[in-house]
């Protein structure tokens, strides 16, 4: 099972009433939280860790999770209110005002994690939870935990007008990127992360700090996938775009779905992917997200609906 650690928060979606006002529709979402999502509606099987409310929105969180078959039982439950995203949208791409203090998922603390069970092969992080306190610590402190025995994978899906502290947060992005075997980063991400320079040569960087594949999105461009032996690339499916809400999220999943479907998913394997493991996960990741992005919010396709 692959286990996604990382925020779940109700996305205030933008609609416009009857009479014309201005109004926000509440619809689950949050970047691990999407990726969890998409990853049991392709058919693998998934998990989800994150510190979840039990207020309304916290149970529309685990309806989603429910029916998506997506494991949440290792969450723990609390009063604390459930973070909630307003979204903007401007030529399709997203920008988002948060109210996330004393949340139930921000105040997830190293304290309160768990133990993985065996059946987890695969752990995920990323997001906007890697950025505020204590939950940052708590999600740092057990990828650095689990690094060691299990593959673990991160976006870190940088936001950086969210970044209050940005020596603490590079400090610890780095950590976590030396201890992944798998990294997706945008080309804005490692461009914020490394300053100016060609992809590859920014992806080479990263390359050394550890991890073993590093994917590379480029919006409408398509992505890149870089090992030490290999570069790979694939260009995006052109489709009519709704919006770009969970469309990296969405990503992720179709990589480590088809990773998971190779039986690739083991460190062994990841030492040494050959090319057509690279394309294979390159393109169901760009095939699921051409879904996402062709209808509004975060809405990952089921495996049926990739053709």
């Amino acid at each position: 099972m692959i286990l996604c650690c990382g925020e779940a928060l109700i996305d205030m979606l933008p609609r416009e009433s009857r009479e014309g006002e201005r109004a926000f529709a509440p619809h689950p979402g949050g970047a691990v939280f999407n990726t969890a999502i998409a990853l049991g509606r392709l058919g693998t099987p998934a998990g989800f860790f994150a510190g979840l409310s039990t207020d309304l929105f916290g149970d529309m969180l685990s309806d989603a999770l429910s029916l998506s078959n997506v494991g949440f039982d290792l969450c723990p439950r609390s009063g604390q209110p459930t973070t909630l995203a307003f979204v903007q949208l401007h030529d399709g791409q997203a920008s988002y005002a948060f109210y996330d203090e004393a949340t139930a998922g921000r105040m997830l603390s190293p304290q309160s994690l768990p133990e993985i069970p065996s059946g987890v092969s695969t752990l995920f992080f990323g997001g906007i939870s890697l950025v505020s306190e204590p939950c940052g610590s708590a999600y740092e402190a057990l990828m650095l935990r689990e690094a060691p025995a299990r593959v673990t994978m991160i976006d870190p899906n940088i936001r950086p007008g969210f970044i209050m502290d940005q020596g603490l947060y590079r400090a610890r992005i780095e950590r976590m990127l030396a201890a992944a075997d798998i990294v997706k980063v945008s080309d804005e991400d490692l461009r914020w992360i490394f300053g100016p320079g060609d992809i590859a040569s920014l992806a080479g960087r990263l390359l050394s700090l550890g991890p073993k594949v590093v994917f590379v999105t480029e919006g409408a461009m398509g992505a890149h996938a870089f090992t030490t032996r290999d570069t790979r690339f694939r260009p995006a499916r052109r489709v009519a775009v709704a919006d770009t809400v969970g469309a990296g999220d969405t990503f992720n999943a179709g990589v480590l779905a088809a990773l998971h479907e190779a039986g690739a998913l083991s460190r062994d394997r990841l030492a040494a992917p050959e090319p057509a493991l690279l394309d294979a996960a390159l393109d169901l990741g760009i095939a699921a997200a051409a879904v996402t992005v062709s209808r509004a919010g975060a809405n990952p396709p089921w495996r049926k609906e990739i053709d």
